[in-house]
């Protein structure tokens, strides 16, 4: 036995001696501080830490805080050497020998700082007393490694608070909602006094408990020759006055970016080192991280999402209301289930496939997310998840066309609630991807004034990747027929509004987004020459390799498509979206640099000079008219393109100004979470409005006038003359229907002039 003893008291002498640092080592030693985020207009995005906390230098505390900790937690700090051995004495007659608790503890200041620098360590039946001899050990090494002033200043940076926040600086601000410097005795002694215990003197919480604490603290500063007993007596009489400000950021705005940054800063920060070699840490290491991001055009974003989604979702409700809904679709809901935090917390639990489904049906308390803020409801989990699966959701991002520059980024309707990112996500682009088909055209050599016949074509693919129209003299050995029967080999591309006939110029089929017209160009080009112009331009996810692709079948990310149209607004360059602009260690030492990079011409200047102009006649004339009619974006230069997924599934716009090119998706996160029809779901009206209702915020605000005004610039005259030609020519049949229509309503205005028609026989009362 004795052997034994002995045996684990050489294991925990060995322990401390491994773990205990060296006084150089101690030298050394800095408090983890949390990483600043930082927009282009100097706002305070947000912080990255384990422990959040600022570091404060001794000259920033006022003298009174130290006076307030000495004589509170180690009235003998200036008189020992890391170990108060009369403080161990106390507390072996009164604490254990007596059993007066209030005796206080042992622990020097030196020794709590140990503690908070080097947390304790799991010895098993030895953890006790092998970490309190380590820290007596790291305490007494810490006084000869710093000055009392530096020990007292880092304990007063390490120290947790109320709220667990840590440090003075956090604790000042969170409270006083004042830096360290300017807090006052009383206030000092407050902070001071909640350290015996942080949730129990909370001043919050428990502003008399906190108040009562707070005197101990200021008598104790009388006791120790700090404070006159007048002006004890007087600060003892004062009130508890706190001005509560959480300072942790401003976690509201532009979450679902930072968190972006957070992932681009874990794959930067992995190629670069310290000078001692150790990897940088986003949450210890106290960074200075600034962003592209515009706060004030994020403000704006954020604004117009809100303004058009909660009320798009009243729309979507009503649409719905007493007819059953496709999302309650038992694989949909099941996968919702299984995707969710409480059936992963439900699992981790031990608890059955068949316990966990009862859970989920079983009513409970629960917060979900509507429009007018988190609402609490008696509800199942299940009824819970169908609630949040028919929420419409949005992506938008806002960047400059030349530099790369992201300047808002919204990534859904609530980061509390819904953590996915829909400007990443990847969703079937359906028209939002024409621009590129009509791009290649032209670079294929196609005459933008050529009239391309706006025909119901039936396509046959007659082996893997080879369509052509169906020939129907073509010998087809093995025809394959669907039930309605059709041949299951055969493609026939339809129009939104069913109308055919006539034939259109590029720019004519562009602005009405003619889906047999955008077919009919990918046929010629072929599909591989559009995929790769695609890629040239921004898209980065994989495209199939299916003609189909000409009307959006393709899954692309927002941030891809905003990319593609930037080139169009930049004279043909690809740019490469920047979301960080430079990275500071805490020191001030910039670590890296990021600037717009070297863009590559991925079109012609030419190219994208003609489809700016194409684009503009959408915004104008076409599927995005209303950016003009509706949403007052006159007089200003506007290009963009709607897009509508099969099934409206997805509502998709892109619009770009010479110095912006904002987009947005909207849909759900089920695509069997949609409007009914075209006249709902299609991006005109899902989409659009945000684009437009931000770019008219951004065009009203005078201090936003970086992004506003500009040309795209006049079109050469050798390119005007391409696109010298009608937009649509109508089928000779049309021309004679239209005829005979102009012939009928010219009679008819002439007996209406001779025979007119009595006030309540008029057009508004039933009358012809």
């Amino acid at each position: 036995m004795v052997g034994l003893g002995l045996a684990l008291l050489c294991l925990a002498w060995l322990a401390i001696l491994l773990t205990v640092p060296s006084v150089r080592e101690l030298r050394g030693v800095r408090t983890q501080v949390a990483s600043d985020i930082y927009t282009v207009d100097s706002l305070l995005l947000g912080r990255y830490y384990n422990q959040y906390r600022t570091v404060v230098g001794y000259e920033e505390i006022p003298k009174h805080v130290f006076e307030a900790l000495v004589a509170t937690e180690d009235e003998r700090f200036f008189e020992h050497h890391g170990v108060d051995y009369r403080s161990w004495a106390r507390v072996l007659v009164r604490t254990i020998l007596q059993g007066d608790e209030s005796g206080g503890g042992g622990s020097t200041i030196s020794q709590q700082l140990a503690k908070n620098l080097f947390p304790r360590r799991d010895y098993l039946l030895l953890s006790l007393p092998v970490n309190k001899i380590r820290e007596v050990a790291i305490a007494r090494r810490l006084e000869r490694a710093h000055s009392k002033e530096d020990l007292l200043t880092l304990y007063l940076n390490t120290v947790s608070f109320p709220e667990n926040v840590f440090g003075i600086d956090v604790a000042a601000r969170r409270f006083f909602n004042k830096p360290p410097a300017s807090l006052t005795v009383e206030e000092g002694a407050t902070l001071i006094g909640t350290l015996r215990a942080t949730s129990y003197y909370d001043p919050t919480e428990y502003p008399d408990r906190a108040l009562k604490r707070r005197n101990v603290v200021i008598a104790q500063m009388e006791r120790n020759g700090y404070l006159a007993p007048q002006a004890s007596d007087s600060l003892q009489q004062l009130p508890l006055i706190l001005d509560y400000n959480p300072v942790i950021g401003t976690e509201d705005i532009a979450p679902y970016f930072l968190a972006y940054v957070n992932k681009e800063l874990d794959r930067i920060l992995a190629d670069i080192r310290k000078p001692n070699g150790e990897p940088y840490n986003l949450y210890t290491d106290g960074l200075k991280v600034y962003t592209t991001l515009h706060g004030g055009m994020q403000r704006l974003a954020e604004d117009a999402v809100r303004q058009h989604l909660s009320d798009m979702q009243g729309k979507f409700d009503e649409h719905w209301k007493g007819r059953t809904i496709p999302w309650a679709d038992v694989r949909v809901v099941d996968r919702a289930m299984r995707q969710s935090f409480r059936y992963q917390a439900l699992v981790k639990k031990g608890l059955s496939e068949e316990q966990i489904r009862q859970n989920f049906e079983k009513p409970d308390s629960l917060v979900v997310f509507t429009w007018d803020g988190p609402r609490k409801m008696w509800m199942s989990p299940k009824d819970s998840l169908l609630h949040q699966l028919g929420l419409l959701q949005v992506g938008f991002m806002a960047m400059e066309p030349y530099t790369g520059n992201v300047r808002a980024w919204v990534g859904g309707i609530d980061f509390g609630f819904f953590q996915y990112d829909h400007v990443l996500a990847h969703r079937q682009a359906g028209s939002v991807f024409k621009p590129v088909i009509y791009t290649q055209a032209l670079r294929s050599g196609i005459d933008p004034c050529e009239q391309i016949p706006n025909n119901l074509t039936v396509y046959h693919e007659y082996a893997k990747g080879d369509w052509a129209v169906k020939d129907w003299r073509r010998d087809d050995p093995e025809p394959h027929f669907t039930p309605d029967g059709k041949d299951e080999d055969d493609w026939i591309p339809q129009n939104a509004d069913g109308i055919y006939g006539g034939s259109y110029s590029m720019e004519g089929a562009l602005t009405n987004s003619v889906n047999t017209i955008s077919v009919s160009l990918i046929m010629r080009m072929g599909v591989e020459p559009v995929i790769e112009l695609a890629h040239r331009m921004g898209v980065t996810s994989e495209i199939p390799q299916e003609p189909s692709i000409a009307l959006g079948t393709a899954e692309v990310s927002l941030e891809d498509m905003v990319t593609v149209f930037a080139a169009l607004a930049s004279q043909g360059q690809r740019v490469h979206p920047i979301v960080i602009s430079r990275i500071e260690d805490h020191e001030g030492k910039v670590l890296a640099e990021f600037k717009p990079q070297n863009t590559e011409q991925a079109i012609s200047p030419e190219d994208a000079a003609l489809m700016t102009h194409m684009l503009e006649s959408v915004a104008t004339m076409g599927t995005a008219s209303r950016l003009r009619w509706r949403y007052g974006l006159n007089n200003v230069p506007l290009a963009g393109k709607t897009g509508t997924s099969q099934n409206h599934a997805d509502g998709w716009f892109i619009g770009y100004m010479p110095k912006l090119v904002a987009g947005a998706w909207v849909g759900g996160d089920s695509p069997l979470v949609r409007f009914r029809n075209f006249e709902y779901g299609q991006g005109a009206a899902t989409a659009l409005p945000v684009s437009a209702i931000f770019l008219r915020k951004v065009l009203d605000d005078p201090t936003l006038a970086d992004w506003q005004g500009g040309e795209f610039g006049k079109l050469p005259p050798e390119l005007e003359r391409r696109l010298w030609c009608p937009m649509r020519i109508p089928s000779p049949e049309e021309m004679l229907r239209d005829s005979l229509l102009q012939d009928s309503l010219l009679q008819d205005s002439i007996l209406r002039l001779e025979y007119p028609l009595p006030p309540e026989e008029g057009p508004a009362n039933g009358g012809r």
